[in-house]
């Protein structure tokens, strides 16, 4: 689903829960809507109105709203987390401990070795401890919070330290993580919280403040005054917000820098860097970026120091980008320098020219010197030039701000520009959406597909060009790694589209055979989020996320960044009928015709042959001339389990079928019912009750003559269908033939719907059987026919009562 950030307007509005949130929309944002007891209205039409009832239901507050700044807490419906437990708050649980006089210990992330290490035990016996009892008077600040609170611990999550050390630079930022409300003053009731953006929603994560220590000492992450405790307590949220402490071990300071601002990173191989690149920090840093930095790793040391006092494998920050003015005997100018910190905050630094007490510091003058905070401490932060940052760092990171990041003065300053930004959600599913790279190409097209509309070239551009960034991000892959699940290898490529209005919804096969790419991923790599930046011309775009390999599942969101809007949208066919396969016409058109013929037969000859009909499924049925779902599930079972016999003409089709039916029900032991018998199960339970509830017009439970008929041409009709595409005769089809099947078979649907069906019906290994697939077709027949009864006008919109829709979804 899209999310927009230009906005139009804002509005309270209670989710099902009963929690009332503060929202902004877009103006125009066709998913803005409001549900609740008593009734629920569905603006985005059938679409939506099948992905809950295909699921088994609304799936709560987030769906039919775009939350701009709305706090969702850990867990809570819409957080896009799934829940561990309870749903957590803050100030109810506070106020809770303080009334019953408690400190919280928090259940979801306990002070357990579960929660450091899930793949091993501790290398020696931790003591979690509340920070009374470690400092005798402790504090979340001392001072304010600054870079140099932050001080690594045991844990491998340097990347991690030098994103923290960053927030701490811009206030605003940081006060978005963490919340002014707690502390160890009278409110104290040894709970905090911290909030993370994750996916595209803030999320609030509660803990309880005991730590891991050794001896008294904390073990991981830690301020450099004894008694202060706001890093250690948000390293230990995120480790919870991640399953664990250990989860945290090895990443890119990109992921944490886009956790503490949702925005999006660039990633730079500096020995490939483009010419222009300190310009783009020099603009990055005026903006309030987040960078990072580092070396390329020895693989046979860990944390190996280079000659000028440089750690390898290590992430460094980038406090400061700045031309420095300098005054030499012989001449005078500016010069480009950086400032970076250890997040070690120790004497580990940089010696080479510019380093602290260098003799280069003579030729700033003193003035300059105090405008930039020039300090020769051991605290890990030192100066360099670009040039020698360029010659010994081997990768840049620049985390870009999305517009939610900047405060309202910036974006009313004249100097200050926004990045117009579109998101989108998705997921690569077996046999459905999840086709693998152009190397895949019979799958490829299968994969989610994105138009992107580029209109306005970038101002001042000579060559009116656009600068677009795409970023795609795989989702929850950390949290997942206690499973096995490491990163999937991802990337994306672009496709210009000259004559967009007459091409297919999505691209088919045809088109990716003969077009290639106009912009692409740098590579293919196993990291969270991949991203490039780009100058393209004005024009229509598609995005085509993917997996390197095909069939690998997992969630992501994709996200493009442009100076002017993008007009973003899936590219992807609209929910609901189409036109019948005519190839599934043609085997099918005669039985139709034949059934209808048989049940407005004006002739006396005709009549006598309907009456012969029902004759024969009153002895099915019995007296009252209805079938339940058992003798439903009877009568199909030996009528399905056989090609039926052909037809001679159209006054005998339906009684030859329902004989051949009758013949096996009531012979079934003699060796006239075996000869109709095959060896292939029969329908389910669950789809015979699903096919009775679906032409069940009065609710009885049962089907009389007229419905079982209608069911019986839709069957017809499905079965040909499927023998179209089921070409080996194995009974099964590929889920990658799923789409191309419902189209055959009238029914026009999208990824989002095609991989909900894959969840519910398909196997492991991405098969859908027959009797999967008859169920797909009858719930998806009930639902578009329920739906379309309440709109009759076609608009796109239906309204349920809560009565009304519980009785409809149950009964399907």
């Amino acid at each position: 689903m899209p999310y927009h950030y230009s906005y139009f307007y804002s509005k309270s509005i209670a989710d099902p829960e009963g929690n009332v949130r503060h929202y902004n929309f877009r103006k125009g944002d066709p998913s803005v809507g409001e549900f609740g007891p008593p009734d629920l209205f569905w603006t985005r039409g059938t679409y939506r109105f099948l992905t809950r009832l295909l699921k088994g239901g609304c799936s709560g507050s987030g769906d039919v709203y775009h939350p701009a700044h709305a706090i969702f807490r850990l867990g809570e419906r819409g957080s896009g987390l799934r829940a561990r437990g309870q749903v957590q708050d803050f100030v109810k649980i506070r106020d809770q401990c303080l009334e019953e006089s408690t400190l919280f210990e928090d259940p979801e992330f306990p002070a357990e070795d579960s929660s450091i290490f899930f793949s091993k035990t501790p290398p020696r016996p931790f003591e979690w401890k509340r920070p009374m009892e470690i400092a005798d008077d402790p504090q979340l600040f001392v001072e304010g919070a600054t870079r140099f609170d932050v001080q690594q611990g045991e844990l491998g999550d340097c990347w991690l330290l030098a994103a923290v050390a960053n927030l701490t630079l811009s206030k605003r930022l940081f006060s978005q993580i963490v919340p002014d409300d707690q502390g160890f003053g009278d409110k104290y009731a040894g709970i905090f919280h911290f909030r993370f953006w994750q996916y595209g929603r803030w999320v609030d994560v509660v803990i309880d403040d005991r730590l891991p220590t050794y001896y008294g000492k904390l073990v991981f992450l830690h301020s450099s005054e004894h008694n202060e405790f706001w890093s250690a307590l948000l390293e230990k949220a995120y480790a919870k917000l991640h399953g664990s402490y250990e989860a945290l071990k090895g990443g890119t300071t990109c992921e944490a820098m886009e956790d503490f601002t949702g925005g999006v990173t660039e990633m730079y191989e500096l020995n490939q860097s483009p010419s222009n690149l300190y310009r783009i920090m020099l603009k990055a840093y005026e903006r309030s970026s987040l960078m990072g930095c580092s070396i390329e790793p020895d693989p046979n040391v860990l944390e190996a120091q280079t000659a000028e006092g440089l750690v390898k494998g290590h992430a460094y920050s980038i406090t400061k980008v700045k031309y420095v003015d300098i005054q030499t005997p012989r001449s005078s100018g500016k010069i480009p320098l950086i400032r970076l910190r250890n997040p070690w905050g120790n004497e580990a630094e940089w010696n080479g020219p510019w380093s602290d007490k260098s003799p280069e510091w003579r030729f700033i003058p003193d003035e300059e010197k105090e405008e930039i905070g020039l300090t020769f401490d051991d605290d890990g932060e030192f100066w360099m030039s670009y040039k020698d940052f360029q010659n010994h760092f081997s990768r840049l990171e620049i985390c870009n701000l999305n517009p939610d990041s900047l405060s309202e003065e910036e974006l009313l300053r004249s100097d200050k520009r926004k990045w117009e930004m579109s998101m989108f959600e998705g997921e690569w599913v077996r046999g459905v959406t999840a086709g693998g790279c152009r190397n895949y190409l019979e799958t490829f097209w299968h994969n989610p597909q994105y138009r992107i509309t580029l209109e306005d070239p970038d101002e001042e551009d000579e060559d009116n060009k656009c600068t677009v960034i795409v970023a795609l991000m795989q989702k929850n892959r950390r949290s997942q790694r206690r499973m096995g699940m490491e990163c999937l290898t991802i990337g994306f490529a672009m496709y210009h589209l000259q004559d967009p209005d007459n091409l297919p919804k999505p691209l088919d096969l045809n088109f990716f055979k003969y077009n290639a790419s106009v912009a692409r991923s740098p590579s293919f790599i196993n990291l969270r989020e991949v991203s490039c930046r780009f100058k393209l011309p004005p024009g229509v775009y598609c995005i085509v996320p993917s997996t390197f390999e095909a069939n690998e599942e997992g969630e992501f969101i994709l996200r493009v960044f442009s100076e002017h809007k993008n007009n973003m949208e899936e590219n992807d066919e609209e929910v609901g009928l189409g036109e019948v396969d005519e190839r599934v016409r043609d085997t099918t058109d005669g039985s139709s015709h034949d059934l209808k013929h048989v049940v407005n037969q004006p002739e006396p000859e005709e009549e006598k042959t309907q009456d012969k009909v029902k004759e024969f499924f009153r002895k099915i049925a019995g007296e009252d001339m209805e079938v339940d779902w058992m003798e439903l599930k009877e009568i199909l079972d030996y009528a399905m389990r056989n090609e039926l016999p052909g037809r001679s003409s159209s006054q005998d089709s339906f009684v030859t079928a329902l004989l051949s039916i009758l013949c096996g029900v009531v012979c079934r032991d003699t060796p006239l019912g075996q000869a109709f018998e095959t060896k292939n199960e029969g329908f389910s339970k669950d789809v015979c009750r699903s096919m009775v509830a679906m032409m069940d017009v009065d609710r009885s439970g049962k089907l009389g003559f007229e419905e079982f008929k209608a069911l019986w041409l839709d069957i017809r009709h499905w079965k040909a269908v499927f023998k179209l595409y089921d070409k080996d005769g194995s009974g099964c089809l590929s889920a990658f033939e799923l789409r191309q099947a419902l189209n055959s078979a009238g029914y026009r649907l999208n990824n989002h719907i095609l991989n909900i069906l894959a969840h519910r019906y398909s196997t492991k290994n991405g098969m859908i059987t027959f009797d999967d697939y008859m169920m797909c077709a009858v719930r998806l027949k009930c639902m578009i026919d329920i739906f379309k009864e309440r709109d009759p006008d076609n608009t796109n919109t239906a309204t349920f009562t809560m009565e009304e829709w519980v009785e409809k979804t149950l009964y399907s």
